[in-house]
């Protein structure tokens, strides 16, 4: 019987302040969907690292004819330097830190410059002559890559030493910037959530004063009384979670997994299954923020 009850107050509560709690749906999903939106980015950052960083490579350039660095002051590499620059590469102090490395000729540097620029009108600008040759290195671990800068930045022939990490670490430091952003614009909207969920909380116990005032003469314990509140509260958060979640998967399933994975082929995005792991996460959220604020509420504006 007190349960059901309670769940009559409840059906009551709802129905009495419907626009209200749509309100609360309403912003709790959005605040809940940027929330989870920062999270898939922040595990599409972490997917990306994990893929990109087994890639990338140590590239030693090596001086041509226009290579105007402090190490290329005389000249072009010589066959005598290229070939002193392979033996350390295949010395066992340099080959514990590297899996492979293969040379890139100037005519190998220009066709890959062309096939990766070949709806740029600067493919035309650049001849074979102006890309120098290279080493492209594969370490076995990426963080180890100064080691291979200090040994091969100062030898002879050496125009410059670059790590392709350093070109991903700017791209991931904006994607980082996205997600904090995110983060940022979702805390405003669950400032904004738990205001209403306040507000609606008030008008509930407002309009259901005589009600409450029988129940306390009649001896019904404070949780019986409040109870009823703090679950409108809940359930409408709840919702609203649930909205979020729905949107995420179908924005991982549809977007992620569907139209940008066949024009990126060769980037690894996180799967919708991987995002059902947030559901809980705003859920949790959701229901919580909205259990604390409506009790906070009700120790505040009704009195038992």
């Amino acid at each position: 019987m007190r349960l059901l009850f309670i769940l009559g107050e409840i059906g009551s509560g709802l129905r009495r302040n419907l626009s209200m709690v749509i309100s609360v749906v309403l912003v709790t999903f959005v605040s809940l969907t940027f929330v989870g939106a920062a999270g898939m980015l922040q595990m599409q950052i972490n997917q990306m690292k994990g893929y990109w960083y087994d890639k990338v490579q140590v590239a030693v350039f090596l001086c041509n004819e226009g290579s105007t660095a402090v190490g290329c002051a005389s000249g072009a590499v010589t066959q005598e330097q290229q070939d002193n620059l392979q033996s350390m590469l295949e010395s066992p102090a340099v080959k514990q830190y590297i899996n492979d490395f293969q040379f890139e000729s100037q005519a190998e540097a220009y066709k890959h410059f062309k096939e990766q620029f070949s709806n740029s009108p600067i493919v035309d600008s650049v001849s074979e002559d102006q890309l120098p040759a290279s080493f492209r290195i594969n370490m076995k671990n990426p963080e180890k890559y100064q080691i291979i800068s200090e040994t091969f930045s100062s030898q002879p022939g050496v125009e410059t030493v670059s790590d392709q990490r350093q070109v991903l670490e700017r791209i991931f430091s904006w994607m980082n910037g996205a997600s904090v952003a995110a983060m940022g614009v979702a805390a405003v909207m669950i400032f904004c959530a738990v205001l209403l969920i306040t507000t609606t909380i008030r008008l509930s116990a407002f309009s259901r004063r005589r009600e409450t005032g029988i129940m306390r003469l009649v001896g019904a314990s404070k949780a019986v009384i409040q109870l009823p509140f703090i679950l409108e509260g809940v359930i409408a958060a709840v919702l609203g979670a649930l909205l979020a979640s729905t949107t995420l998967w179908l924005m991982a399933h549809f977007w992620l997994n569907g139209d940008l994975s066949r024009q990126f082929l060769n980037t690894p995005f996180i799967s919708s299954t991987q995002v059902l792991v947030i559901a809980p996460v705003l859920i949790g959220l959701g229901g919580g923020l909205a259990g604390i604020s409506s009790l906070l509420t009700l120790r505040r504006y009704l009195k038992v």
